[in-house]
């Protein structure tokens, strides 16, 4: 039976490093609830300081490490698993962003995920789905950020449409307003470059319907607060209230002269490009009213977070639809899954290969590596690497995707070692993990039809021996002669491999 997150972990926070800003919640797991004990958030602007050739600038580096400096000692030794750090679309587009996560996991002691804009759109709905009362029938939620734009239509606790447009706050004031100074020509500009985004979902979303529309995100609120102090609303964004402040802040002219109630000083630059992305979604959807959520993307990284704890893992069920989806043999899978499990706890010590994400990326990889066969046989590890890295795979960032698309890559011929090495500094350990997979992979080469013995595996560093019983492997020419293969193509990345 598993235990409550509460046991394990007394404390879990989430870190959103987002396009405008990083916020960070910690929070006490308490019977499966969620009690937020301190919020803390900084306009840092990390998309700002993106140039043309998408490489993030040194200064905007900076910015992001000084607050992570501070987040950092409200999470000092929560242990691995109790953290989890997500990175959106500033961190997607820069191309340095290797740079920026080193410098920023050496700070805070835990990994950052880089996650898909669809990815970010789940947990975006997963956050606002708890934060507000649970009513029938489906509800379109809209998340403006500094870089994209996330779409959502959902029933209860489940989405059923996500989308991800590359249009926020900070790029458009880079765009359209860098200068400050609000033309109508610039903002007819920014609302035409939203509308034209828009055109690829609009028709889908109108097609699926909604009853209900919720807005996360700090612009939403901004502009429904200053609809509010007008009198014009209750803090929601209508449409009366958009027409008013879209007057308004043209008649102003300059960004600086941005004062309204809800308007914090630090946001009166990006509002302007808001204004039009928020005007350009009510149009192109035809909508009257947006009511505003606190609920966003760090409260559904926390109920993710809990979800897994509680063995309720989201990842689990969208294995589960990809392999359905690719016509995987599931025994076959299952076989491989529990021989490269036995095999990881004989040589998980003398390979240091004792975390909870070397045994979770293992199992994942043996249930999936067989998903190219969908495509055909021919270099079928190549296609199932392709569709793993390339799909969206809800619950897992691009790091848990391009891991798990190198392993499968790599589970048959030859071990592409310098892509591991390129991943992760431990490239090592990844290697190490293939070797397992491909070695429950040929033991089961006989997919189920003969009874397998009992395998004894001995690992040092760079060496592995497998021990079958007495005289099986002669009786048995057909796997023999399948591990003096593989010791060829192991002995390529370094490792000597001894069957007898």
């Amino acid at each position: 039976m598993p235990q409550s997150p509460a046991k394990n972990f007394p404390l879990i926070a989430a870190i959103d490093l987002g396009s405008n800003s990083f916020h960070m919640l910690l929070a006490k797991a308490d019977h499966g609830e969620i009690r937020i004990l301190e919020r803390l958030g900084d306009k840092v602007q990390l998309a700002a300081g993106i140039d043309e050739q998408r490489q993030l600038s040194e200064e905007a580096m900076q910015r992001g490490l000084d607050c992570l400096k501070r987040f950092a000692q409200l999470i000092q030794g929560l242990p691995p698993g109790a953290v989890r750090i997500v990175g959106t679309n500033a961190l997607r587009e820069a191309r340095n962003r290797a740079e920026f996560i080193r410098r920023a996991e050496a700070i805070l002691c835990h990994p950052v995920e880089v996650i898909s804009g669809r990815e970010e759109a789940r947990l975006i709905y997963l956050g606002v789905s708890h934060s507000i009362a649970d009513t029938a029938g489906k509800r379109l939620v809209v998340d403006i950020g500094g870089g994209s734009t996330e779409f959502i239509i959902g029933q209860r606790f489940e989405p059923l449409l996500r989308e991800s447009l590359q249009m926020g706050c900070v790029s458009y004031t880079q765009r359209h307003f860098r200068d400050g100074k609000i033309t109508p020509a610039r903002f007819a500009q920014a609302y035409t470059a939203a509308r034209l985004e828009l055109m690829s979902i609009e028709q889908g979303l109108q097609r699926l319907g909604w009853q209900e529309t919720v807005g996360a995100s700090g612009t939403i609120r901004a502009v429904g607060l200053a609809i509010q102090g007008a009198g014009l609303g209750n803090g929601e964004v209508n449409a009366e209230g958009l027409a008013w402040l879209k007057r308004r802040v043209l008649k102003l002219g300059e960004v600086d002269k941005i004062d309204f109630d809800g308007v914090k000083p630090d946001r009166r630059a990006i509002f302007p490009a808001g204004l039009a992305i928020l005007e350009a979604i009510f149009d192109a959807l035809g909508l009257t009213q947006m009511h505003h959520s606190e609920g966003a993307l760090r409260e559904g990284v926390l109920n993710d977070l809990l979800g897994r704890h509680q063995h309720e893992d989201v990842r689990e069920r969208t294995l589960g639809a990809l392999m359905e989806r690719c016509h995987v043999d599931m025994e076959q899978a299952a076989r491989v899954e529990a021989k490269a499990l036995s095999a990881l706890e004989q040589v998980a010590a003398a390979w240091n290969l004792q975390e909870d994400w070397h045994r979770e990326l293992l199992s994942w990889a043996a249930r999936v590596h067989e998903v190219g066969l969908d495509i055909a046989h021919y270099q079928y590890h190549k296609h199932g690497a392709y569709l793993i890295e390339h799909s969206d795979l809800a619950g897992f960032s691009r790091q848990d995707q391009s891991m798990l698309a190198l392993l499968v890559r790599g589970h048959r011929r030859n071990i592409p070692q310098e892509k591991f090495a390129e991943l992760r500094e431990d490239g090592d350990s990844l290697v190490r993990l293939c070797i397992l997979l491909r070695f429950a992979i040929l033991f089961h080469h006989i997919r189920g039809t003969q009874e397998m013995p009992k395998v004894k595996l001995v690992a040092s560093e760079r060496s592995l021996e497998l021990v079958f019983p007495a005289d099986w492997l002669e009786a048995n020419p057909l796997t023999k002669a399948d591990f003096e293969l593989e010791a060829q193509w192991l002995a390529r990345v370094g490792y000597s491999l001894s069957a007898r």
